[in-house]
């Protein structure tokens, strides 16, 4: 029988607590390992992140919070339904053309709800890339499929439903100006469809998806 005087004994508190501590460990790298929190704070879903069903974008004047839910077009409404089944989706990833029922939470500053704000959604067609430049940098040409004039929204909440006819790349503008004139704008970039790379960035952890 070990003699827990002699040099190396490990006693059971020592090996619960080694235990614990390499729980922990593993905690820890998985957490590293897949880039994200308990919250999602890390992962790459959206601009500065994902908590729950809402991404929050922070531009350079403001900060809102954006969810949206999504109705497929080959989906039928009964006339006895009592509620229409609005899927949510992540951010800006639209599997497919269908309508579409945005939320914007309008978080900072608080005094944006007495700014006129104006919600414009356009469709945009690449052009190609920049010449002359070492990095991958599309240009896209706007085309207008929106626009709702601008007012106040003293709640804070903006809601607005959208159709969206065909898979590509769209761009909702949050714009307006405080009473000084000072201009505020966020971009809210949409994708509807699919490609090979994002089926295929669904079966990798979001670590890996950053190299894709």
């Amino acid at each position: 029988m070990p003699n827990p005087s002699e040099p190396g004994f490990i006693t059971p508190a020592k090996r619960q607590y080694f235990a614990v501590t390499c729980v922990i460990a593993v905690f820890i790298a998985i957490g590293v390992f897949l880039g994200t929190s308990s919250q999602g704070d890390f992962s790459d879903t959206y601009p500065k992140g994902f908590r729950g069903s809402t991404c929050t974008i922070e531009a350079e004047t403001m900060t809102v919070g954006y969810s949206n839910y999504y109705l497929p077009d080959e989906y039928t409404i009964a006339d006895d339904e009592p509620r229409t089944p609005y899927i949510p989706v992540q951010c800006d990833r639209i599997p497919e053309p269908g309508m579409l029922n945005i939320t914007i939470d309008l978080l900072y500053p608080e005094s944006s709800r007495d700014f006129l704000l104006a919600l414009r959604l356009v469709k945009l067609t690449e052009l190609g890339a920049i010449e002359n430049s070492t990095d991958d940098v599309e240009v896209y040409e706007e085309h207008d499929i929106l626009l709702v004039p601008e007012q106040t929204y003293q709640s804070g909440v903006i809601t607005q439903a959208l159709r969206l006819d065909e898979a590509g790349k769209y761009r909702l503008y949050l714009d307006g100006k405080d009473a000084a004139g000072a201009r505020y704008q966020v971009q809210i970039p949409i994708k509807v469809g699919t490609s090979w790379k994002d089926e295929f960035k669904n079966f990798l952890p979001p670590f890996f998806r950053k190299f894709i």
